[in-house]
């Protein structure tokens, strides 16, 4: 009950993000229970991550909505415990992406939301041609700028902890130059490059249709299944809830 009752405080936005709850005594005096039961209520919040107990001095219980890359991260652990593997992500991302650039391109006020932020990415991956870590982590975050911006908050969600995943993933790969796969022979950088203008083209224009088309085969192009590749990197490799963590 004591947890229903402070859940329902901190996701309707009452309890503002970073602040404190209500003391102890204080919500002894509220919810009429005793003090093992408010801190067994602190433990379940806790575990949910939607507040951080502090101990010794400072006490008190610091407030924390909910973020998209607890999602991820929940989404892995489940992933992991069934041994799937990044193939699986990625065959999963291929099919849903294509929607998102198809909503970004429905979009009435896409020239203020979506474009800027993708155009920016691009330009930067641009300038980082030459250095294929940076890139790999820029072409990357066009992805999850594009499915963030799709203006559906459910597909935004379930999307984007899918390319949460996947981009912990392959930033921790990138950091290994042995791993980078195909994305280390700049000419395969340099398409990439324009097929994220092609499907930049078609969302400018509003063309649900061919933005869905040109993400389709975006996601085609990069695939190498008889090389063990796709998107220039190994995705034999067995999902690892950790990297999201500690990214």
């Amino acid at each position: 009950m004591v947890a229903d009752g402070l859940r329902e405080r901190i996701l309707s936005g009452e309890l503002a993000d970073g602040a404190m709850l209500p003391k102890q005594e204080d919500l002894i005096a509220e919810f009429k229970v005793s003090p093992p039961s408010i801190r067994e209520a602190c433990r379940i919040l806790e575990t949910e991550g939607l507040i951080t107990v502090q101990r010794g001095n400072v006490g008190g219980a610091v407030v924390h909505h909910p973020r998209a890359d607890m999602a991820a991260y929940m989404l892995a652990l489940v992933l992991q415990s069934k041994g799937a593997n990044l193939s699986d992500v990625m065959n999963a991302m291929r099919q849903l992406e294509p929607a998102c650039a198809a909503a970004c391109a429905a979009r009435a006020d896409r020239a203020q939301t979506v474009l800027p932020r993708l155009r920016k990415l691009m330009a930067a991956a641009n300038d980082a041609m030459d250095d294929a870590d940076t890139y790999v982590k820029l072409a990357r975050q066009f992805h999850v700028e594009l499915v963030a911006n799709c203006g559906n908050e459910t597909m935004a969600l379930l999307v984007g902890a899918l390319e949460t995943l996947w981009s912990a993933q392959v930033d921790a790969l990138a950091r290994r130059q042995s791993k980078l796969g195909s994305f280390g022979d700049r000419k395969v950088r340099e398409a990439t490059a324009e097929e994220h203008e092609r499907i930049y083209g078609f969302i400018e224009s509003g063309d649900q249709r061919g933005a869905e088309q040109a993400m389709q085969d975006h996601f085609s192009e990069a695939l190498h299944e008889s090389e063990g590749w796709q998107h220039g990197f190994d995705v034999s490799a067995t999902i690892t809830a950790s990297i999201l963590r500690d990214a």
